[in-house]
Formats: C-alpha cells, structure tokens, sequence
C-alpha cells in the first residue's frame, strides 16, 4: 500500500507544475532570431496599443462564461496543463504570445527555446510591465515565482533561474493560458 501512495505521488508531482530542473545544458532555439523586423514590428505595435492599457476585472462567473473549462482551470484556478501534451511547446512559428483571458500581449516568439520540459518555454517576456510576479507557496516545501498576467491577474505559469543566456531565466508557461498570433 505504502508503494502504491509513494507512485500516486510521484505521478502527481510530475503532472502538477513545471518543475525546476537543469535545462541549462543544452538549448534549442524553436524559432527565428530577434531581428527579424516583422516580428519586431509586431512587437512594438503591441507594445503600443492603447487599448491594452485597461486593468480588466470580471467575476467568476463572467470568466467561467468567456473560457474553456481548461482555459478556466489554468488561468483562474492556478492549475496546470500536462507536460508533452499542449499546443505550444512545439510551436515553431513566429509570432507574439497573447494572455488567453485578456488579449494582453506578453511573449515573443524570438524568446523561446526547446526547455524540454514539455512546456512553452521564454527567456524573457517582452515587456516587464505586461507580466507580474509572485511569490507561490503552494508546491509543498518549495517556494517558488508565480507568472501572471499584469492586466488581468490571471495565471500564465512559472519562473526559474535556470534558462539560457542573455536572462538565465526559463518562463514555464501553460498553453492553455495563451493565444498565439503568427507573424510572417
């Protein structure tokens, strides 16, 4: 019995939340440079609308209305999508990375590597401002840094000190929690 509870818990865990590891040996860009104009263009234009500016506030009940059930379950209720078995940890194309919930610009395919993780994964978001970070507690005996959307607090996934240069950091996100809109 007591074998059986110690697997239950181990699947679990590797199912919960991205977990922290050494991805550090060896990273995969997935797609194409920083300076590529369109995608650099695309960028600061998103950067630059106006509309982006409001704080978006919604009861649950609006939120369980406008999402998908997973959507709801990652972005409202902190959950987490499984490894391996999303729509952009593969995702090669170029293009900006939109909050699911609000439309709120935040990830640039020019940031993102192949953590092998099984998640998306950024080196860094492309504006500080679009995204908060907060202190998570509630992976028993870890503390950890909470991604969420700056405009509508919604949760995106995690930060580690344990990405590729020039940040060192590898943004863990879930899919379910962004929209992506490619660039040619």
């Amino acid at each position: 019995m007591r074998v059986l509870q110690i697997v239950c818990m181990m699947a679990l865990l590797s199912f919960t939340a991205c977990a922290q590891e050494d991805t550090t040996a060896e990273y995969t860009a997935t797609t194409a440079s920083a300076g590529d104009e369109p995608l650099e263009q695309a960028v600061i234009a998103a950067l630059n609308d106006e509309t982006l500016k409001d704080t978006v506030v919604k009861t649950e009940a609006e939120w369980k209305k406008q999402l998908t059930p997973e959507q709801y379950y990652v972005l409202r209720q902190e959950g987490t999508e499984p490894p391996f078995k999303n729509k952009y940890d593969r995702n090669k194309k170029r293009g900006i990375y939109y909050c699911a919930a609000c439309d709120n610009p935040m990830f640039s395919s020019s940031t993102k590597f192949d953590s092998r993780t099984g998640w998306p994964s950024f080196y860094a978001p492309i504006s500080e401002k679009r995204i908060k970070e907060v202190e998570d507690r509630s992976y028993p005996g870890e503390v950890r840094t909470e991604v969420e959307c700056a405009r509508c607090g919604s949760h995106i996934g995690h930060v580690f000190p344990d990405g590729p240069e020039p940040t060192g950091l590898r943004y863990c996100l879930n899919s379910a929690a962004l929209n992506f809109k490619e660039v040619k």
